[in-house]
């Protein structure tokens, strides 16, 4: 048993140590290691990041709560019942502790219910279909990135991450899906290979793309700007290379853009036919309806 200056000593080397490593955070720093925040690149970004955000802060400041009084509770019994010096009995043994017993099966009862009612609140409204005004048809491939603009009957095919970095400090030479801002935009997940997992990081929502299942995500997004994409899913042996860009831009760009496909000739739609080596430059998958 540690003595009480042993104890003291102990206590205070730790509250030194901490205050010595959170000085070195900065305002930021501090708020993730505490709160573990989402980025704050993802405010307002579509018109869901807001309420993912909510949820989210929301929850861990009841957790935090939850942990601040249960380590409360175990160091004041540590502290309250430890064994004093010359004591050599054992203390009273309790076989029963109905109040406690009860607050400890109510209170997590009473959580999991509510953490369950707020996720199904936020995601009935996310996951409902939001009559679009855009839908584009994203191929996920070993490993890379297909485009289906299907309004449009365009495409764009893309290629694994090559690591290559431009001007900007960001990756080049990756898929890019353009979006036109404040317009409702459904995408339509398919995979033709594996199981892959597209992921938008600032839009705070991953959905699998999957073969021979399609799955839906419905959103507006709100805020022009390049936003960072990968696959979340472990898919094979270059899954760290299966990268994408979103754009998020004005009417006007997504109309040139879509007029610079038609031009290069991207007329059609990517079909979902088992295709290897797709990924690789110069190499896309074959189209269909073409005209």
């Amino acid at each position: 048993m540690l003595s009480k200056r042993a104890l003291r000593v102990a206590i205070a080397t730790a509250a030194a140590t901490t205050t010595l490593f959170l000085s070195g955070c900065s305002q930021e720093q501090l708020s993730s290691a505490i709160l573990m925040p989402l980025p704050a690149s993802s405010s307002d970004v579509t018109n869901h990041t807001d309420r993912v955000t909510d949820l989210w802060n929301i929850s861990w400041a009841v957790l935090w709560a939850v942990g601040a009084i249960a380590w409360g509770l175990m160091f004041w019994a540590i502290v309250v019942y430890r064994r004093r010096k010359g004591d050599t009995h054992l203390p009273a043994q309790m076989r029963y502790n109905n109040p406690i017993e009860i607050l400890f099966t109510v209170v997590p009862l009473i959580l999991v219910i509510g953490f369950f009612a707020f996720t199904a609140r936020d995601m009935k409204v996310i996951e409902t279909p939001n009559n679009p005004e855009v839908t584009v048809q994203v191929i996920g491939k070993q490993w890379s990135w297909d485009f289906n603009y299907t309004n449009e009957n365009v495409y764009d095919s893309g290629i694994q991450s090559q690591y290559i970095t431009g001007n900007d400090g960001k990756k080049a030479g990756l898929p890019t899906l353009y979006l036109p801002v404040n317009k409702r935009v459904e995408l339509v997940l398919n995979s033709r290979d594996v199981d892959h997992s597209f992921w938008v990081v600032e839009f705070l929502y991953k959905k699998d793309a999957l073969p021979g299942k399609t799955n839906h995500e419905y959103f507006t997004p709100t805020k022009i700007g390049d936003y960072n994409g990968k696959c979340a899913e472990l898919c094979g042996e270059f899954h760290s290379m299966m990268l994408f860009n979103v754009k998020v831009v004005s009417q006007s760009d997504y109309d040139q853009h879509i007029a610079a496909l038609k031009a290069a000739g991207q007329v059609g739609q990517l079909s979902l036919d088992a295709s290897r080596n797709q990924n690789l430059p110069g190499v896309a998958a074959p189209a269909e309806n073409e005209g």
